[in-house]
């Protein structure tokens, strides 16, 4: 693609990896097959490549965005599918986060938009206000329909019928490693995991113990950033991330670490990008990078320390590949062979490449289009007959148990079940 900026304009380090992305982009329109917002509506603005049509305008020209390249910027999941799709290896994710950014220092939102990102982004990032948040909204479920905003709705609905009582596994510890030690890891605990379902974390540390690794749960660590970074508040996300940069380099530079674990893959692409992130950041750029060399996603560190054969009695596991492990982190293979390797029998959906509707805060910030892109996901998993359904992704989990009555758990509580540890509490009810 042509690009047209000008000299002083590319003197900004942004602008200039904007240009170079934008240039790398042919026209193909590959990306279009699968996108699932352009699958949804059928408008080539809600594409990528329209989508970086709008971007290039935007940015040349250096103007404001405005309502409409907002409307469609705002449409976009951040699934990446259109990355692992495009021939041309256009780096889609830093052009649309660069994007929002830009919008969110030059756009005016209305006022109740406003509002409800400014929420948000001060709610789910922390662990026991979001916990606060989940109970009122259960107090409030029954009188839902009551509601206009439709948005405001879908917050009340995501509430869990159960929330779960805090895991002090989650404190900042160090858990020793069963028998010998083979490796020394942080786990990333997350936010909105710790108060949606700490199960999660609980089947990583027991799995990981028995296999031999010295868990440390970091203090200072918290929410990766992902929220508000893609809401285009990249102070609020920049500074997240940094604290969970100190806090892992401080344990890199005493005891020493072999691997970041991260177990929500959302999380786990924007640790990657952290690098990327603090590029231009004479602090941290270094550890940065250093942070982003160790992180693996939970399936990524099973597969590389190999777990032993289990016998889970040939349960049928429906795998749900999320975007962000599938797209983001382009790890695709590891928690089949794993789920395999467990005893489970193993089958995947109809266009599994397409997203389930999460994405974030997608789902409660443009809640039409979500609810339709998770009908589609539930009845193709459902249409595979499936015991249960697996993901690797506390976003996906909640978006599709909503959705179906099929039981729906983190990869890692099957791995850790079929080797030794607790059978998944979905899989206990009845």
């Amino acid at each position: 693609m042509q690009t047209d900026f000008t000299p002083e304009q590319l003197k900004n380090p942004d602008i200039a990896e904007a240009n170079k992305i934008l240039r790398a982009c042919v026209h193909c329109g590959f990306c279009t097959a699968t996108c699932p917002t352009y699958q949804v509506l059928g408008d080539e603005l809600d594409s990528p490549r329209g989508r970086i049509y709008l971007i290039k305008d935007m940015l040349e020209s250096g103007r404001p965005a405005d309502e409409k390249t907002v409307k469609h910027i705002d449409r976009c999941l951040s699934c990446l599918a259109c990355m692992t799709t495009c021939p041309s290896g256009v780096h889609y994710m830093h052009l649309v986060d660069g994007a929002r950014a830009h919008i969110e220092r030059t756009y005016k939102r209305p006022p109740g938009d406003r509002l409800l990102r400014w929420v948000l982004a001060r709610v789910i990032p922390h662990p026991y206000r979001f916990r606060l948040a989940l109970l009122g909204a259960k107090m409030v479920r029954p009188f839902r329909r009551l509601i206009p905003d439709r948005r405001l709705r879908a917050m009340v609905e995501m509430a869990p019928k159960r929330i779960p009582p805090v895991s002090r596994n989650d404190d900042p510890q160090v858990f020793p490693a069963r028998g010998r030690r083979r490796m020394r890891v942080a786990l990333m605990t997350g936010c909105a995991q710790r108060a949606l379902n700490t199960d999660i974390n609980d089947a990583t540390i027991r799995i990981l113990r028995r296999l031999g690794c010295e868990v440390v749960i970091a203090r200072g660590m918290g929410c990766c950033g992902a929220l508000t970074h893609h809401m285009g508040k990249e102070a609020e996300a920049h500074a997240s991330a940094a604290r969970n940069i100190r806090a892992w380099a401080a344990e890199m530079k005493g005891a020493g670490l072999d691997a970041v674990v991260i177990n929500t893959s959302g999380c786990g692409t924007t640790v990657k990008d952290y690098g990327y992130m603090f590029r231009n950041d004479p602090e941290l750029a270094e550890e940065a990078a250093r942070v982003s060399e160790l992180a693996l996603d939970i399936s990524e560190l099973l597969a590389r320390i190999g777990i032993p054969e289990g016998q889970a009695g040939g349960l049928r596991v429906a795998y749900h590949a999320a975007c962000s492990l599938q797209h983001g982190q382009q790890v695709k293979e590891a928690p089949k062979v794993l789920l395999k390797r467990a005893g489970f029998e193993v089958v995947e959906p109809k266009d599994a490449h397409l997203c389930c509707g999460s994405a974030g805060t997608y789902n409660l910030l443009q809640p039409e289009i979500s609810q339709e892109l998770k009908k589609r996901k539930v009845a193709a998993l459902e249409a595979r007959t499936p015991d249960v359904i697996a993901t690797g992704n506390i976003g996906c989990m909640m978006q599709i148990g909503a959705g179906t009555g099929v039981p729906v758990v983190h990869t890692v509580e099957l791995l850790d079940w079929a080797t030794g540890g607790p059978k998944p509490r979905a899989l206990e009810r009845p």
